[in-house]
């Protein structure tokens, strides 16, 4: 039987960041359709799990070719790869996964589409303090004195000013002085000043915190590894 092509959406979210665009072979077409059922069954906020071609045989030249266009992942129930093709695999960056079956299959897929989604980086406070007094030195920025409140302000962190209103100002801290000496960090119950660059609208009382941003663990986003990969059960 030859190969069906299918722009068939196994996922409904009317909002889709990411798609995960799939070649499927199945060794019959009641196999495929049991698949093709279960993909569908994968709920990924933000990701859409689309079969671009799904077909019944072994994996040919002609479905590399096809991946090629979408993820780059073909995936196989009950088959093989044609004889001679694992070196076309390898040379059109092409994964070929492996299965005999659906519950493996639809979990990896499952953590495949999780990968895609999108995670940002959380800010970790490394220190606060609290303006005290404000200093014009041109009509685009100011001098901010400041007090320490908690842990450290230092040279070379990234900063903001918090207003009223929330956050208003971001920069980086490049120089710190406490009595007129500069330093690279500054402690409770220090006071220092802080140049703002391109904006003059701080007023006391306002808050500074300093911060790091922190890059969320995990293996980062799935891409295809040219070669095939055998999930076969035992």
């Amino acid at each position: 039987m030859a190969p069906k092509k299918s722009k068939h959406k196994l996922s409904s979210q009317s909002e889709v960041d990411q798609k995960l665009e799939i070649v499927l072979k199945c060794d019959v077409a009641g196999t495929a359709e049991a698949v093709t059922a279960s993909l569908a069954e994968i709920e990924v906020p933000g990701v859409q799990i689309n079969l671009i071609q799904s077909g019944v045989g072994n994996i040919s030249k002609s479905d590399m070719l096809m991946a090629r266009t979408g993820s780059k992942l073909v995936v196989g129930f009950s088959v093989d790869t044609m004889p001679k093709l694992e070196q076309e695999i390898k040379e059109f960056g092409v994964e070929v996964r492996l299965y005999d079956t659906i519950y493996k299959l639809t979990e990896d897929i499952r953590k495949i589409a999780l990968s895609f989604k999108s995670r940002e980086a959380e800010d970790k406070i490394t220190g606060k303090a609290k303006v005290i007094a404000t200093f014009n030195i041109s009509r685009k920025g100011m001098v901010i004195g400041c007090e320490v409140l908690e842990g450290a302000i230092e040279v070379g962190k990234n900063f903001r000013v918090i207003t009223a209103m929330g956050p208003a100002y971001f920069g980086k801290i490049t120089s710190l002085q406490i009595e007129r000496q500069n330093v690279k960090s500054a402690k409770p119950g220090n006071q220092i000043g802080i140049k703002l660059e391109g904006w003059n609208k701080a007023k006391v009382d306002d808050l500074v915190e300093c911060f790091e941003s922190i890059q969320p663990k995990g293996g980062g986003r799935w891409q295809a590894k040219s070669g095939i990969v055998r999930s076969i059960s035992t």
